[in-house]
């Protein structure tokens, strides 16, 4: 039997990048997964190669939330794993350049619709389960052109310990994962092009003592740990951090 055989997890932001890794992770453990995504083609299409069960919704939509929490009740009843991973960097700019929109989308992704994902399904959450928040390196970095992306995650860190003590009397650890440059889509999305995506590519693994970027796998091997109470039952509102060495 495997470890997270008769266990349910949902993955947010799970189509891609570390979610999607994650979810294959937990998949190949035994566990039935929910992955949500954005975009129904995408979120359809990556269940259907992970064996995942998909489901359409923005984490910055509170009303998609109460779905997802709806149809999950309705569908399993509770849930063992909760991993809160989907978020975006926005438009990387200076404080006196910052627009509105671009504050209030990675705020409402990355914050907000962290934090309600949380709210809403801490009825649903098994006694003992797991849920996992994926932060970033730059919650503690303060880095120019990059100060709501950064906020978001040290917000989100904020919560994730306060939680952790919330929830400790019902046996629910929240803990969070920080990696530092992963390759992923993510950058793409932040509207870079092919050479300027490569040189800050080059640049980082310049800065990185193991001369290397993280893969999403090596964080999805975090995020089974942590959701495995059998060897992380005595961990909860810590941070791992996985970045090669470059917050050192």
């Amino acid at each position: 039997m495997k470890k997270f055989s008769n266990k349910l997890a949902i993955v947010t932001g799970g189509n891609s990048g570390i979610g999607f890794a994650a979810a294959k992770e937990l998949i190949s453990e035994g566990a039935t997964v929910i992955i949500t995504g954005r975009r129904k083609e995408a979120a359809e299409k990556a269940a259907q190669e992970l064996g995942a069960i998909p489901f359409i919704a923005d984490q910055a939509n509170l009303n998609d939330i109460d779905l997802l929490k709806e149809e999950v009740e309705k569908q399993y009843g509770k849930v063992d794993i909760l991993f809160i991973n989907a978020g975006i960097t926005g438009s990387l700019t200076s404080i006196e350049s910052m627009d509105t929109e671009n504050f209030d989308q990675v705020m409402n992704i990355n914050f907000r619709g962290a934090y309600f994902t949380l709210s809403k399904f801490t009825p649903l959450l098994n006694d003992g389960s797991s849920v996992i928040f994926l932060s970033s390196i730059v919650a503690s970095t303060y880095k120019p052109n990059s100060s709501v992306y950064q906020a978001s995650k040290a917000a989100l860190n904020s919560i994730a310990k306060t939680a952790a003590a919330e929830l400790a009397p019902r046996k629910i650890r929240v803990n969070m994962i920080s990696p530092g440059p992963i390759k992923t889509e993510i950058m793409s999305k932040a509207g870079l092009d092919e050479e300027t995506l490569k040189n800050i590519q080059n640049h980082l693994i310049d800065q990185i003592p193991l001369k290397k970027m993280g893969a999403a796998e090596e964080v999805a091997k975090l995020v089974t740990y942590l959701s495995d109470d059998q060897v992380s039952g005595y961990v909860t509102g810590t941070e791992i951090v996985i970045d090669g060495g470059i917050t050192l």
